[in-house]
């Protein structure tokens, strides 16, 4: 048996210049099926509740562990003594946002970028 959900108390507004065919086909046919399902509820003695669900935290899990890396990341970032020891940093991270990308770690290769931008935009003096 298919159901249909929708807020208790929630309503749809629509908003148009005016009511065309299609618009009131689909507003009869959902005052027919409310009514339809108004009365199977009373028959049956079911009284409507609002759905209470748990929300799966694996996703937030996830994001929370890739930027604590890339906190990680930016604490560790070295101090350099020349220009050359930058260029191979910079190199390294290049090769690191290339791989991410190809790991489909797209936020990642992006952040590895915007370091890349960065370290190249800052001036850095050499002795």
């Amino acid at each position: 048996m298919g159901r249909a959900a929708r807020h208790l108390s929630g309503r749809a507004i629509l908003y148009a210049d005016r009511i065309t065919d299609s618009m009131r086909q689909a507003m009869d046919e959902t005052g027919r099926r409310r009514e339809v399902q108004r009365a199977y509820n009373e028959e049956h003695g079911i009284t409507p509740q609002s759905i209470i669900s748990h929300i799966d935290m694996s996703l937030a899990k996830i994001l929370q562990a890739e930027y604590a890396d890339l906190a990680e990341e930016v604490e560790s970032m070295p101090e350099f003594e020349t220009q050359q020891q930058l260029d191979e940093y910079i190199a390294k991270l290049e090769s690191d946002m290339r791989e991410a990308a190809k790991k489909f770690e797209f936020e990642k290769a992006a952040r590895l970028r915007d370091t890349i931008k960065e370290l190249r935009t800052k001036e850095f003096l050499f002795s």
